[in-house]
């Protein structure tokens, strides 16, 4: 890949880089209603939705185009947009497997951030395993689905208005193959958010309960007993959007490297010789996960679809992030432990970011088997209708 800008490029970066500047202290506010309003700003300026198509809300552009703005943000250490599972995630799905009367009501509003998305798949139960997830959709009589069971790990849930969720609508077929996905309201009854809170302090993480929710047929993604193959598209965009586009997951490794200068004088010089090599085998690290993401950026420009590859870029960026972290706090010394502060509430909650997108377990299985070619591990569950599972035996 060459990493020097085309012209054209030159003067889109040029193009971002200015309004970006301009406007940069109206995306550094935190507050929720503020965070919707700087994403709507960026949307109205043209640098959200970037690569979509233009008549789903978009902009038509390249892919470049999208990681030159990712870019510019980092540069600025501008927060994420508070969209971004509804951006990277949710609204792919919407694209490829939902109706066209959903991808009006739904996907520029999305864009905007006028409606925050959420992703409802991980269970308490099933662990890593997502096709051994227990909640049920029952279609009733008027054709509409009745929808009881619990997620867990839902990022920004009890912010969300909209979710996609995934559900068992078939336990006599294999577990892969009687799934359905839905757009759910995430404001209709029955649907219960209970914040987890986290070592850092935060609360992002959720855990949502379906007791009774009622969900229109037309919300269905997909056709009835296909949402696995609904689930992979949400999947991949996943693991594409935390590893695939050439920025870091976690601390810029420049911006570490500035934090870690300020605060070597205050060392001993033996502890200064320690920073320095630990600095450096986090910086090389990063940038190996950078350019990870910049080989999958290139696979998508060449209009190729994101692949098992995307697990590498995700997990090479998280284990590269902590490590970043954990050095930034430790050249703090006494003061890390002191009143948390940006940097220890970092390196708290990183952690996540192994379980987020798939656990580091799964992510290594994926590119083992899909990647490099190695046996798949064994499935005493494989062709087995799910209510006979050894997963659905061990229920309570």
């Amino acid at each position: 890949m060459d990493f020097d800008d085309t012209l054209e490029e030159a003067a889109w970066r040029a193009q971002v880089r200015a309004f970006l500047e301009q406007h940069r202290e109206e995306g550094g506010d935190r507050d929720t209603e503020a965070a919707r309003a700087w994403q709507a700003t960026l949307y109205d300026a043209g640098f959200v939705g970037v690569t979509w198509p233009v008549e789903m809300g978009g902009r038509g552009g390249t892919p470049m185009r999208q990681a030159i703005i990712d870019q510019e943000m980092a540069r600025l250490d501008l927060p994420g947009l508070i969209n971004l599972i509804g951006i990277g995630m949710c609204g792919p799905t919407v694209i490829g497997h939902g109706s066209d009367d959903q991808k009006r009501r739904y996907l520029r509003r999305l864009l905007r951030a006028d409606d925050i998305w959420c992703q409802l798949f991980s269970e308490p139960a099933a662990g890593s395993d997502l096709a051994a997830l227990r909640t049920r959709a029952v279609r009733t009589g008027d054709g509409d689905w009745l929808v009881d069971g619990q997620k867990v790990w839902t990022t920004r849930a009890h912010l969300a208005d909209y979710g996609i969720l995934l559900t068992r609508t078939d336990p006599d077929v294999p577990k892969h193959r009687g799934l359905t996905m839905f757009v759910v309201d995430m404001a209709a009854p029955g649907v219960t958010v209970r914040p987890l809170r986290q070592m850092s302090g935060g609360a992002d993480f959720n855990e949502v309960f379906f007791d009774d929710v009622v969900i229109p047929d037309a919300e269905r993604l997909g056709d009835v007993g296909d949402g696995w193959r609904v689930a992979l598209t949400t999947l991949m965009s996943e693991r594409l959007s935390l590893g695939g586009g050439g920025t870091e997951i976690g601390p810029r490794a420049e911006t570490v490297a500035r934090h870690v200068a300020a605060h070597l004088d205050a060392l001993s010089p033996d502890r200064q010789a320690l920073v320095r090599q630990q600095l450096g085998r986090a910086y090389v690290a990063a940038l190996g996960a950078r350019y990870t993401g910049y080989r999958q950026l290139s696979k998508v420009s060449r209009g190729e679809l994101p692949g098992p590859e995307a697990s590498a870029g995700k997990l090479s960026g998280t284990r590269s992030a902590r490590d970043l972290a954990d050095l930034a706090v430790r050249v703090l010394g006494d003061d890390a432990r002191v009143g948390g502060g940006f940097w220890h509430d970092l390196q708290a909650g990183l952690p996540g970011m192994a379980i987020a997108g798939g656990t580091d377990q799964v992510l290594r299985n994926i590119i083992g088997e899909r990647v490099l070619g190695l046996p798949a591990e064994p499935r005493a569950d494989k062709g087995v209708p799910f209510k006979e599972s050894v997963t659905e035996r061990t229920m309570p």
